[in-house]
């Protein structure tokens, strides 16, 4: 498969990035579990096509210089592909437009896939409306936990933290936070931190999938 098959004259950096050009690795998962650093925003791009971000915070940032006060943009983005990945980052520039872009680019470096299931009591097996298990992160002064909801409940959640749950496909959930949690960066990486943790503690496949010999006739 040329570069020319992606319209953009992608030129791939990497190894990961030239296995995905050449059509070694096709999709999000193969290429999170392949062992090599994802380095190239772009091979995100091809193997997440139509992936969301959301600006969920922009703070000027002032700060004196032998030569006089600077200013800079702080931007938060979150982005997703609402189906099970997700990913976070915090940017700084001169100019708004830049640190957005800049955020969703290494946003997009961070994308993890998300431990989705049916963790509650009340909800069938199989399902991928809610987590597999209780999450928790931190950040700063704010932990949040995040607990499997039985489908149907909705997001019961703040805004932030709402919006990160819907970038990552996650439709039902609890959720608890404390700390500061006026403060949206702290509230948002503590969001994608819990999230993150799931996915390293990952559930064994047969805890995710339905048991068809348990529901068969």
């Amino acid at each position: 498969m040329s570069s020319n098959d992606y319209g953009d004259g992608w030129e791939p950096r990497t190894r990961l990035g030239r296995k995905v050009q050449d059509g070694d690795v096709t999709s999000m998962k193969a290429a999170l579990e392949s062992g090599l650093p994802l380095k190239e925003a772009e091979i995100v791009d091809q193997l997440l096509p139509g992936l969301d971000d959301e600006v969920l915070d922009i703070n000027m940032v002032q700060r004196m210089t032998d030569s006089g006060r600077r200013v800079k943009f702080r931007c938060v983005v979150a982005v997703g592909n609402r189906d099970g990945y997700l990913g976070y980052a915090e940017a700084r520039d001169d100019q708004v437009g830049s640190a957005i872009q800049k955020a969703i680019d290494v946003a997009k470096l961070n994308i993890i896939e998300v431990d989705r299931g049916s963790g509650s009591w009340e909800d069938q097996p199989g399902g991928t409306n809610s987590l597999t298990r209780k999450a928790e992160g931190k950040a700063g002064s704010v932990t949040v936990e995040i607990k499997p909801a039985p489908q149907g409940l909705g997001l019961a959640a703040a805004e932030t933290v709402r919006n990160i749950l819907e970038l990552a496909g996650v439709e039902d959930a609890w959720t608890n936070s404390d700390g500061n949690t006026r403060t949206t960066v702290n509230l948002a990486k503590a969001t994608f931190n819990a999230l993150e943790n799931a996915a390293q503690s990952r559930t064994p496949q047969h805890a995710r999938e339905v048991h068809y010999d348990e529901v068969s006739e």
